[in-house]
């Protein structure tokens, strides 16, 4: 496998980690009552999802183009990070939009 490859790989297994984390903590600050770290913690979940689209599109464009990326156990675990995160991200975004209304 090309370093490359390796390195874009755990980026995106850092980066789902990273928003799945964030995300979780968002939770927890909107059960705490403290909404304004929750929806920080939700931008920072973001922010870590769009990196790792950014490098998953930059794959992509390869593939695209022509040059081969090599499938691997590790890609499909990143894949999966990312997937993960993306679906845990919305539902802590709607578990925050709960926690406000019970608030309010």
């Amino acid at each position: 496998m090309k370093e490359e490859t390796l390195q874009t790989i755990m980026g995106l297994i850092m980066n789902g980690g990273d928003a799945k984390s964030n995300a979780m903590e968002a939770i927890y600050a909107a059960k705490e009552g403290n909404f304004e770290n929750a929806d920080a913690k939700l931008k920072e979940a973001d922010e870590a999802l769009t990196r790792a689209h950014n490098s998953q599109t930059s794959m992509l464009t390869k593939e695209a183009s022509g040059e081969h990326v090599e499938m691997s156990l590790l890609m499909v675990h990143a894949q999966d990070h990312i997937m993960n995160a993306i679906t845990f991200r919305d539902l802590a975004g709607e578990v925050v939009d709960i926690h406000k209304k019970i608030a309010n």
